[in-house]
């Protein structure tokens, strides 16, 4: 209709001076009309085909059109009031030259409103994206969180119910070789001994998934705790093992976290007792450290023994990975998922965990934990390093 009414314009900006200047209009005069009102037609023509071009979405065309329409009803009645005031000289020349001019004032306006419709639909329709996006990404959560909690309840039954038949297996292996262990000669005591050692390992495997399945669903609810206890607490229970070795575990003054006590205690646990095992040749020198970051605490396991080897730093947090290729479970009272164990205790804290460490230089094992009120209104705790707890 654009197109329409633009041609209509300048065809009628060039015939109507024609014939006016023929019947004796002055040429100037009438080479004014034809110009203000084929210009203004131009000016449609070039609009309605440019159009689809623009960032007007096509069902709003509609809306530059009756902002056209509108400009010229509205000059063509401002003419017909004038002429009802006023005798208007050369009415056909005012409409002529008005009537385009308004038309083209209202293309101005229409694409305009156009433009803001467009914008304003756009947004709308982004929002329903976003919001189908959404719905299906809770679902997707919902699912995941659905399917994660019926495999943490497989790992739990399964893990279970392998218990009691490793239990048998390596009970009766014991109980043959006791019965019958005159009767067997040197071999076939070694394979007993081989079958009773990986019965015993199977049964920390499955021990090992079952604490592992039971981070989420068993644990406490975090609260404050002492993490200087904590330690205290699993230092105490290293007390043989660290007088064997004639290791030697410092620690700074540690902070009151938001904890999981238990679980805290677990990942101090895992983390010495790595540190505890793979000292090398000489006595274990373990030193635990806590700083302040934010809203949470930094802690460090330190040691100065053989370190980790930079291809197994990503992977030993993974489960049943071993930090050395020739590790069989030494240092990990979880059969192969002690680290695995820390990251999850961690995860479920919300913090992270992570190594950093060169081969034949130690190893630091870092984690983080909230802090609590408390230690967030002393963020300049001092700290003692270096003191012996044992």
């Amino acid at each position: 209709m654009i197109l329409a009414l633009g041609g209509l314009y300048v065809a009628s900006g060039i015939a109507w001076p024609l014939a006016q200047v023929r019947a004796g209009m002055p040429p100037r005069e009438g080479l004014s009309v034809a110009v203000l009102s084929g210009g203004a037609g131009i000016a449609l023509l070039y609009g309605g085909y440019r159009l689809p071009e623009t960032d007007v979405r096509p069902e709003f065309f509609a809306t530059v059109a009756v902002w056209c329409l509108r400009g010229v009803v509205a000059i063509a009645a401002v003419l017909v009031f004038l002429e009802l005031l006023v005798d208007l000289t050369n009415v056909v020349a005012n409409v002529l030259i008005l009537s385009p001019l308004a038309g083209v004032a209202g293309f101005a306006a229409g694409l305009y409103d156009a433009r803001a419709r467009t914008r304003t639909r756009e947004l709308e329709l982004r929002n329903r994206e976003l919001e189908r996006t959404k719905a299906e990404l809770e679902d997707t959560v919902d699912q995941l969180r659905t399917s994660n909690e019926r495999l943490e309840e497989f790992a739990y039954a399964a893990s279970h119910d392998l218990q009691e038949p490793m239990r048998m297996v390596s009970s009766y292996l014991q109980l043959l070789e006791k019965r019958y262990g005159d009767d067997l000669d040197e071999d076939a005591e070694e394979y007993i001994d081989f079958a009773v050692g990986g019965a015993d390992r199977m049964r920390a495997m499955i021990e090992s998934l079952l604490a592992y399945s039971r981070v989420s669903t068993g644990g406490e609810p975090l609260e404050p705790t002492d993490a200087e206890a904590a330690l205290e607490t699993i230092l105490d229970d290293f007390a043989p093992t660290i007088e064997e070795t004639d290791a030697t575990i410092t620690a700074d003054e540690l902070p009151t976290v938001r904890a999981d006590p238990e679980q805290l205690e677990q990942v101090f646990r895992n983390l010495l007792s790595n540190a505890l095992a793979f000292s090398g040749d000489d006595p274990p020198k373990v030193h635990v450290g806590a700083d302040r970051e934010g809203d949470e605490w930094r802690f460090s396991v330190a040691d100065e023994g053989i370190g980790i080897e930079g291809k197994y730093q990503d992977q030993i947090f993974n489960v049943f990975e071993r930090m050395h290729a020739d590790q069989s479970g030494a240092g990990d009272d979880h059969g192969g998922i002690g680290l695995a164990l820390c990251e999850r205790i961690v995860e479920r804290h919300g913090g992270r965990i992570w190594v950093e460490s060169d081969p034949g230089e130690g190893a630091t094992f870092y984690f983080t934990v909230p802090a609590v009120g408390s230690d967030a209104d002393d963020p300049e705790r001092p700290a003692e390093p270096d003191s012996d707890l044992i």
